[in-house]
């Protein structure tokens, strides 16, 4: 039987963790190099662990000031220097990733990590490992529904025989070293598309729902079809997860300016190439006052993720915590603020009104 999400909760039944895409960050006036980047995400997991947060992910891109396209190397790396956090991947592109040479990866990074791994799979955002894999566009959807197939089979079949258009075909093949009976903890990670959380219910998945803009209770939608097709699909309720954006500081104006400076320039880059809308400030207030941006003091972050939980009903919360060119010192504080007070916080609070978690 698969490790079931249930024996990685806390006893509260509600995970906090952190997530990070490796972005760079600055150290007084210096750029770090993508070694030392690298390096400090080690260390931040090790504080991460020393706080007691349940997971830490690290995210797969391909592009300029971001550290993350070796993941299960980083995460390999963090699992010998931490003892009890779960680790796991913001989003693994599955599409131009091999399930088979995925499944090794995590086998291996699960056994080194003494049963700690796990993942969130999805089909990529951010696209430039498309070309640099040799991939077509084209294929964006197929890609994703066949490896999906085979990753899941090779998770929960001692022995795969499979065949499919998107790679050579498997006969009897069985893996080593292996991942306990049934697999690693796997989710879903869906932008909004109905067609992923219908996706993730067929194949009994967690679903990790990326909150980055606008209200987070809009995706109530989501959370209500998804739990709806797990029933149809004959499957018990599971985890939903949220990720989303922020900085926790000593005080809400500390935490409003420092995010500020470095979101407001990574925004706007992003609209320039996809169209996102224009990084105002008044936009920015917007979405910390009532939208996805978890920004401020411990007590503001607590009492807005607390709300989210109760909203959505969700049993996770995922904190991106890194942006381009943050302070190291800032990127601790945070850390250590969302650790030993925010999390604390929550489950104070939502233990007064408990969720429907």
């Amino acid at each position: 039987m698969a490790r079931s999400e249930g024996e990685i909760m806390t006893t509260e039944g509600f995970q906090l963790g952190l997530n990070s895409f490796g972005e760079v960050a600055t150290d007084g006036d210096r750029v770090l190099s993508d070694a030392e980047t690298v390096r400090l995400i080690v260390e931040e997991a090790q504080l991460a662990d020393a706080v007691g947060l349940d997971v830490f992910s690290v995210g797969e891109h391909y592009r300029d000031g971001f550290t993350d396209s070796a993941t299960p190397v980083l995460l390999a790396a963090i699992a010998k220097a931490t003892e009890r956090t779960r680790l796991g991947t913001s989003v693994t592109v599955l599409s131009t990733n091999d399930p088979v040479r995925l499944y090794h990866e995590f086998s291996t990074l699960d056994a080194v990590s003494g049963g700690r791994a796990q993942l969130v799979l999805g089909r990529a955002s951010a696209t430039e490992s498309f070309p640099l894999f040799g991939y077509d566009l084209a294929d964006y959807e197929r890609l994703f529904e066949e490896k999906l197939d085979l990753f899941m089979r090779l998770q929960r079949q001692d022995t795969v025989t499979w065949s499919g258009t998107v790679r050579s075909p498997l006969t009897a093949q069985r893996l080593h070293p292996r991942m306990p009976e049934g697999g690693i903890p796997t989710w879903i990670g869906v932008g909004g598309s109905p067609n992923s959380v219908l996706r993730a219910a067929r194949y009994g998945l967690p679903l990790m729902m990326a909150i980055i803009g606008g209200r987070p209770q809009r995706f109530a939608g989501n959370v209500a079809l998804y739990r709806r097709a797990l029933e149809q699909f004959g499957h018990p309720p599971l985890p939903i997860g949220q990720h989303s954006l922020g900085l926790v500081a000593d005080t809400d104006t500390e935490a409003v300016e420092t995010w500020w400076r470095h979101w407001q320039p990574v925004v706007a880059e992003l609209a320039r190439e996809r169209g996102f809308y224009s990084p105002s400030r008044e936009r920015y207030e917007a979405e910390i006052d009532g939208g996805a941006l978890f920004v401020g003091s411990p007590e503001t972050v607590a009492r807005k993720i607390a709300t989210m939980v109760r909203d959505l009903r969700i049993s996770r919360f995922d904190l991106k915590y890194d942006i381009m060119r943050l302070p190291r010192q800032a990127r601790a504080r945070s850390i250590e603020l969302f650790g030993r007070e925010v999390a604390p916080r929550v489950r104070e609070l939502l233990s007064r009104e408990p969720s429907h978690v």
